[in-house]
């Protein structure tokens, strides 16, 4: 892994959040644009949160194969999702488990009142690290 993740005793643990508070990287950086769920032509799959969430990381690691790189190659995500709550947090924190386990990447959670297209409920991108 080109980098390392940190989350010092003297700040609270952020895991169960979905995040971690530091990744040091040394290698090159490479920037993944806004991903959602969008079907080959764009367009948004589904109103349901939940499966929003689950395709939208399903494209970021499609996103991530086509730079020959892995979730595991991921330092910092930035989420942003429309009419934010506790129950998005929780979906979301389940798929970033499942995704990374104790060692999720550096995160930002924006809520926002609306993203690009009309329906769009979740929207991530990322900084992973080459090398």
């Amino acid at each position: 892994m080109p980098h390392t993740i940190i989350n010092p005793d003297s700040l609270h643990d952020p895991v169960g959040f979905g995040y971690s508070h530091v990744a040091a990287t040394s290698g090159e950086l490479v920037l993944l644009a806004g991903q959602y769920a969008s079907d080959a032509e764009g367009q948004v799959t589904t109103d349901d949160f939940a499966e929003q969430v689950a395709t939208a990381f399903a494209n970021l690691g499609k996103a991530l194969a086509a730079a020959g790189l892995g979730f595991e190659h991921v330092a910092r995500l930035r989420t942003f999702v429309v009419d934010h709550d506790l129950a998005k947090l929780a979906v979301i924190g389940e798929v970033i488990g499942g995704i990374w386990g104790a060692k999720p990447p550096v995160q930002t959670l924006t809520g926002v009142a609306a993203l690009a297209l009309p329906g769009m409920r979740f929207e991530v991108d990322a900084v992973a690290v080459r090398g």
